[in-house]
């Protein structure tokens, strides 16, 4: 006699495993980022015919994910999240094809390119951790983010070590081999990304329909603070990261040493995803967010005391920390905001918002940085932090929970 299995054990079962599938593929995925931040800029002084325009393959990479985000919410809300990830994957194999060609012929447009569309497939990427949420239920969605998001750890080692290994690969064209090793991780995504399934039905057109207008999602406070806090933790962190390698090798340190520095920076993004779910579930999303945003301001104050070696490394793990608490709280809170047939339009919203902000922000640090240098960039952020802190700290402190839907 042969025992029957329970639909919601069964329904676990696949859950699990599909927060494996994402957290693997995150590690694949999520390492094309640290390769463009380590390497964009300077390739950029390589290749770009002004100075101003150092960091805009960075800056594109950034508005691939910003002008990707919605596309790849509906793709995905019609054709399911499988044969988007995998439609993700293969544009990640051609940006990483394109900005080879581009370093090879010192075409900076076609370099760029490569970076958008790299954009493009980090946009896939970027919306595992909203996969994983979909899938959990209750308190348990914070952790199933928190878990997806460990995968980055692998990331922070793969990016940075393929960035050193790779960068000679090709005789002559300095870090084009680390390009080529982008399309290789895109390569790998693909088998795993094929083991993904969805436990629930992928809302159609009509089914999307039956839900509130996007415009008043947008308008509840709720959902409003978390994507203020998704901008400033996300545009803050790309700011300042963007810049560090480039202030770095301006003082002398070599382009293996500003690597490094991006790798413990990815490092401390990723490294608190083990426990930072457990933390949002014991002290709630708004204490979380806030203390995330004192980190950012607390690695700005590092910058600041000094441009010894140690003091860029350190600056950067804390605005990695500081990332890791205020985006993923953030990320949790945003689900708040939304029922499941809500999810696509509000879940891309959010990421066109926070990515848009986001390639702003990564553009306009390398103009600051030419302009006014290394020290007004941290001092910049003080402001920016408080803007966001203030109303984070008195939703904690008033122990605002969401009864239902915000």
């Amino acid at each position: 006699m042969t025992a029957s299995v329970s639909p919601t054990t069964s329904a676990e079962a696949v859950t699990r495993r599909n927060v494996l599938v994402l957290s693997v593929a995150q590690a694949l995925g999520g390492a094309s980022g640290p390769i463009i931040i380590s390497l964009g800029g300077i390739v950029g002084q390589m290749l770009s015919p002004a100075g101003a325009l150092v960091t805009l393959p960075v800056t594109c990479y950034h508005m691939g994910l910003a002008l990707g985000a919605l596309p790849a919410s509906f793709i995905m809300r019609h054709l399911g999240r499988r044969s988007g990830y995998l439609l993700g994957a293969t544009l990640g194999m051609l940006s990483g094809l394109i900005a080879t060609f581009g370093i090879i012929s010192s075409a900076f447009l076609i370099f760029c390119l490569g970076t958008l569309i790299a954009g493009f497939y980090g946009s896939y990427v970027q919306s595992y951790r909203f996969a994983a949420a979909d899938e959990a239920a209750g308190p348990l969605k914070a952790r199933a983010i928190s878990s997806v998001m460990v995968g980055g750890l692998v990331a922070a080692v793969i990016g940075p070590q393929l960035v050193i290994w790779m960068r000679d690969a090709i005789p002559g064209v300095p870090f084009a081999g680390s390009f080529i090793s982008q399309t290789a991780l895109a390569v790998l995504a693909l088998p795993v990304l094929a083991f993904f399934r969805a436990t629930r039905p992928t809302p159609g057109v009509k089914l999307e329909s039956a839900g509130r207008p996007l415009r008043q999602i947008m308008l509840k406070p709720r959902f409003i603070l978390a994507v203020a806090t998704g901008i400033v933790s996300y545009g803050l962190m790309s700011f300042m990261m963007t810049a560090a390698p480039i202030a770095m090798v301006g003082c002398g340190f070599t382009v293996g040493e500003a690597a490094l520095g991006i790798q413990w920076h990815v490092l401390g993004m990723f490294m608190p995803s083990f426990f930072t779910g457990r933390l949002i579930t014991r002290f709630g999303k708004e204490k979380v967010m806030a203390f995330g945003l004192l980190l950012i301001a607390a690695s700005a104050a590092v910058a600041l005391s000094g441009i010894a070696l140690t003091h860029f490394w350190l600056s950067l793990v804390l605005l990695g920390l500081g990332w890791n608490f205020g985006f993923i709280g953030a990320t949790a809170m945003v689900t708040d905001c939304h029922t499941h047939e809500e999810r696509g339009k509000v879940q891309g919203m959010n990421d066109f918002l926070i990515f848009g902000s986001v390639a702003v922000a990564s553009f306009s640090s390398g103009t600051l940085l030419s302009t006014v240098g290394w020290e007004i960039l941290n001092w910049a952020i003080f402001p920016i932090v408080a803007a966001v802190l203030v109303p984070l700290l008195w939703q904690a402190r008033a122990g605002a929970r969401p009864a239902g839907i915000a």
